[in-house]
């Protein structure tokens, strides 16, 4: 996720490419950085944060004390945005100086093609200058929404959990098409294209997905038959199932 973003910076113009400086312990994966982004980079977390602005915290969460610990008596003015699921805002300003300004993002996988959907709480000591870093950061790699911390869990069991109920759909629709005789690279490949079709046509018309469905839907027709399968096995309500019970699972990762 971070090579992600500092692509899209750089790619929109964001940043320039000696302004982005990075660390991280794993050699292997710092090395894999430098190639993908051609940026600065260095061993030391705290080399990092005395030289930057703004530093995103793109760590797992059971690494993100110690992250905070090793930058804390070098962290004065920065903004900090961390990506690390499920660390609170709390726990994010309690490993740092009092009163420094804090961004929690919940942001998925699809920034890594320019096609992420995010969304950021502020912290106590955030203001909308900083908002306006987050969201102009985040829309480098997609869309991004300003919500309350309360709503984060929820954020991340729809669009943080959702790209893969997207891939079980994608996954359902090409073992069908390959069921039915066709190659199953071309059944794939027909599969993702539909769906990123259809997800174009929501974004772009405007229109509700249910009334693209009747568009779609004639009487009697091949999309009503395949329709009503879909609703006797009650996919509707299997999916909101799922975003709520991963929402529930974020909040209580939260909360350990």
């Amino acid at each position: 996720m971070a090579t992600a973003l500092a692509k899209g910076l750089i790619r929109t113009g964001v940043c320039r490419v000696p302004d982005i400086t990075a660390s991280d312990v794993s050699p292997e994966q710092l090395e894999h950085f430098e190639k993908a982004t051609r940026t600065n980079v260095c061993e030391s977390n705290a080399d990092v944060v005395q030289q930057s602005d703004v530093v995103i915290l793109a760590v797992k969460p059971n690494h993100v004390s110690e992250v905070l610990e090793s930058i804390r008596e070098v962290f004065h003015a920065q903004l900090l945005i961390s990506i690390a699921a499920g660390v609170t805002l709390v726990k994010l300003e309690g490993g740092l100086p009092s009163g420094s300004r804090v961004v929690r993002v919940m942001p998925n996988t699809p920034a890594l093609v320019g096609c992420g959907a995010a969304a950021f709480a502020l912290g106590g000591s955030a203001g909308p200058k900083d908002a306006h870093v987050a969201e102009t950061i985040l829309n480098a790699v997609g869309i991004s929404f300003h919500v309350p911390e309360s709503q984060l869990d929820a954020v991340t069991g729809l669009s943080g959990s959702g790209p893969a109920y997207i891939y079980h759909v994608i996954d359902a629709l090409a073992m069908a098409g390959a069921e039915l005789g066709i190659d199953e690279k071309m059944a794939l490949q027909l599969a993702a294209q539909t769906v990123q079709g259809a997800a174009r046509m929501v974004l772009e018309t405007g229109k509700s997905p249910q009334e693209l469905i009747d568009m779609v839907t004639s009487p009697g027709g091949t999309t009503v038959e395949g329709m009503a399968v879909l609703i006797e096995k009650e996919i509707h309500t299997g999916l909101i199932a799922a975003v709520k019970a991963a929402a529930r699972k974020s909040a209580e990762l939260g909360r350990k």
